[in-house]
């Protein structure tokens, strides 16, 4: 049974609608979760977790990360994450250039910090409706398969 840690940052409501679909998906496919808000995590404990995961909305024109989660952004860079398996999501608006920009930057910081991607990053416009919470339930789904296929 793998370890869950799934961190989200959220402003309307959008992605932390999201993490609690992920969360549900994970304990029906057997997995010990924990949902963390940003400004409560500590990229260290991702180090006692089999998955780590990031969701986060993306502020603003110029795409910036959110404020309540900058310093735990620049923190996992410090943290040596080689072999864990990881994913990205978040909400966005289409509306944007940028849309989404901060899932991909996490997807980023999580590379830099040795960690293997074991799914595709999950992006929601607005609120997630019945296609999206299925792209979540087979994001949860690819992310165990590929935490199994490490052999742990």
């Amino acid at each position: 049974m793998p370890k869950v840690m799934i961190v989200y940052a959220s402003l309307t409501g959008n992605t932390e609608e999201c993490a609690e679909i992920l969360e549900s998906a994970f304990e029906e496919l057997g997995a010990e979760v924990e949902l963390v808000e940003s400004f409560s995590a500590d990229p260290e404990d991702f180090l006692d977790m089999d998955i780590v995961i990031v969701g986060t909305y993306t502020y603003g024109t110029d795409a910036d990360l959110p404020d309540e989660i900058v310093d735990f952004y620049e923190e996992l860079e410090e943290v040596d994450l080689t072999g864990k398996i990881y994913g990205t999501f978040g909400s966005g608006d289409t509306f944007y250039e940028k849309y989404c920009k901060s899932v991909d930057d996490f997807s980023d910081q999580f590379e830099k910090a040795g960690a293997i991607k074991g799914a595709e990053s999950v992006k929601v416009d607005l609120d997630p409706e019945q296609p999206d919470i299925e792209n979540l339930q087979a994001f949860a789904k690819a992310l165990c398969e590929a935490h199994e296929n490490q052999g742990v």
